[in-house]
């Protein structure tokens, strides 16, 4: 059978395809300002990629039509909450694009996830609007005057059930027993993990490391759960919380920064999923996806180099 080799702009496109499931399930639950950060994303890199790429006497145009700019767009405003200020995303966009990709010569020679950078840069920098996430559905027009600072409406923040695992030590959670922030997280896992699927039978992706990042959160997590169940949330509790399956197909699958020999990116998952359950157990912030990719984005050039398949006859 002959495989049909895509080129960047058609992988791009079948990875955005995919990610419509888990928006959907976004914009069902926390409203129209989950598109309102999307598209003020789309504007903000295609904007901040032309103008770079204008300063280093690069061409625009193959840059623009690849892609790569609008996905790593998408991903940062599906990370970020919803009714985070305008200029969260824009900062978050512009900084992702210039230090994360175009600082090291575009496409193809980013050590790290630019979505994820931009992600990290954010949290660390403005961790207030970075931890105040809908407690409920927002019209176009609260959306609106949320996200630019119109008018003030009460009661529009709530902690997600891994805020609530950090500082107020809801652990050991059931499925039937969370509470409506983390039944929308469910939905939203399931629907990037239906898109993950469908990546994986597209050949979008390899099956690697999602398959071995959510064993390595399985097996750190349960390890903790079984040392202390009173202390420590199930497996089932960090699979279906913050970004897990978002992290496993869409993000940790980055083909430029990723490991790209079999064994390696089965080491590179793992690790990365081992680290999500540490940092959001004993770090200093909820969710790790953004932390624990990165880390091993730096690992990479050292297991590729360590688990480069033998030469065919030696």
């Amino acid at each position: 059978m002959t495989v049909k080799l895509l080129n960047t702009n058609q992988i791009m496109r079948q990875v955005s395809y995919a990610l419509a499931l888990g928006i959907g399930a976004q914009v069902y639950f926390f409203g129209l300002s989950v598109f309102i950060q999307i598209f003020l994303a789309c504007i903000t890199g295609l904007i901040t990629e032309a103008l770079f790429l204008r300063l280093r006497g690069s061409e625009i145009k193959p840059a623009i039509i690849d892609g790569s700019v609008v996905l790593t767009a998408i991903l940062l405003a599906i990370s970020i909450p919803s009714i985070a200020p305008w200029w969260i995303i824009v900062l978050g966009v512009s900084f992702a694009v210039i230090f994360g990709k175009q600082i090291f010569g575009g496409l193809g020679n980013n050590p790290f996830n630019p979505a994820m950078l931009g992600y990290a840069f954010l949290l660390i920098s403005y961790p207030m609007q970075m931890t105040q996430w809908p407690a409920d559905y927002l019209s176009m027009s609260q959306a609106v005057d949320v996200i630019f600072g119109l008018s003030n409406i009460d009661g529009l923040t709530g902690a997600t059930s891994l805020d609530h695992l950090k500082t107020q030590l809801t652990m050991g959670i059931s499925i039937q027993e969370l509470e409506l922030n983390s039944i929308s997280q469910l939905w939203i896992n399931i629907g990037f993990l239906l898109g993950g699927i469908y990546l994986l039978l597209r050949r979008i992706i390899f099956w690697q490391i999602p398959v071995s990042l959510l064993l390595g959160v399985v097996v750190m997590s349960t390890a903790l759960f079984l040392v202390d169940s009173d202390q420590f949330a199930s497996s089932l509790f960090h699979l279906v919380n913050g970004a897990t399956m978002l992290a496993a197909f869409f993000i940790a699958t980055d083909p430029v920064s990723a490991s790209t020999t079999p064994s390696g990116r089965l080491i590179y998952g793992f690790l990365i999923g081992i680290l999500i359950v540490i940092i959001r157990v004993f770090g200093g912030y909820p969710d790790a996806v953004a932390f624990a990719v990165l880390l091993l984005n730096i690992t990479v050039p050292l297991i590729d180099f360590y688990t480069q398949p033998k030469v065919f006859g030696k």
